[in-house]
């Protein structure tokens, strides 16, 4: 057997439990890879995640803001957002970015890609770095009650560092950022 490409679970059967517009939770029961016997969950996406960071000339980022309440706790994160699955993560992107901050901007680079969380979902992430930023007016969702905050790239990092950020696709888009300026990539 191919450890790459061949699937060493076996499902017996499947049950959806659950359902909204933005996911489906399955149960499976399943035979595991060593034999057993066993039970696994699903959550499918059906949109993708997307994150933004922004960076103006000056190396300045914004960060926003909000209480999440899956964490129960207030969150500072890149701007992020849904892209339907027949919608272009980029075109995502740049709602989010507008929607979030009130940006647009005339350069933008995909910097990752990402599974959020391959033991309970398929979720998957776009990461962009978004340039050459013109300010407007944000437009936030309803659900969204948002606080934009401009700082120094190299503060978002140290926050990173620090454990300030703990949202995954901030991170990751923070420290990947980082190390593209490090190899003068970006």
């Amino acid at each position: 057997m191919n450890k790459e490409t061949e699937n060493p679970w076996k499902v017996l059967s499947a049950e959806e439990v659950y359902d909204n517009p933005w996911i489906r939770l399955t149960k499976y029961d399943v035979i595991n890879p060593g034999g057993g016997k066993g039970i696994y969950g699903k959550v499918h996406f059906k949109n993708h995640a997307i994150g933004v960071l922004a960076l103006d000339d000056h190396m300045n980022t914004w960060l926003v803001g909000q209480y999440r309440f899956v964490l129960d706790a207030y969150s500072w994160e890149i701007p992020e957002g849904g892209c339907p699955l027949n919608t272009s993560p980029l075109e995502s992107a740049k709602r989010e970015l507008k929607e979030e901050t009130g940006f647009s901007a005339a350069r933008w680079t995909e910097i990752q890609t990402l599974h959020l969380s391959n033991s309970v979902s398929d979720e998957l992430g776009y990461i962009f770095v978004a340039q050459n930023l013109t300010a407007g007016d944000a437009e936030p969702e309803e659900t969204e009650d948002l606080n934009v905050r401009k700082l120094p790239f190299e503060d978002a990092y140290q926050m990173v560092l620090r454990g300030e950020i703990t949202d995954s696709i901030s991170i990751i888009a923070i420290l990947k950022v980082k190390q593209m300026i490090a190899e003068d990539k970006l």
